[in-house]
């Protein structure tokens, strides 16, 4: 399973969702569902703006694990 380390990232930014909500221009309940890992999809754009704004490659962005997450 890929999940993104956005969450993550923000909090070894000191960062709050609101700020990366604001920094996206995307609405608060995609940025939300996107930090929980609840999207299907994540677009290039989106990607591209992450990386900017965390100052990291798209390598830094996501994490692989073999097992499936449990819901």
């Amino acid at each position: 399973m890929v999940r993104l380390r956005a969450k993550e990232l923000l909090e070894e930014q000191g960062r709050s969702k609101y700020w990366l909500f604001k920094q996206l221009g995307m609405s608060y309940q995609s940025v939300s569902r996107m930090l929980n890992n609840e999207t299907q999809s994540i677009r290039f754009a989106c990607m591209d703006t992450l990386c900017q704004i965390f100052h990291c490659s798209p390598q830094d962005l996501f994490e692989y694990s073999d097992e499936e997450e449990q819901i």
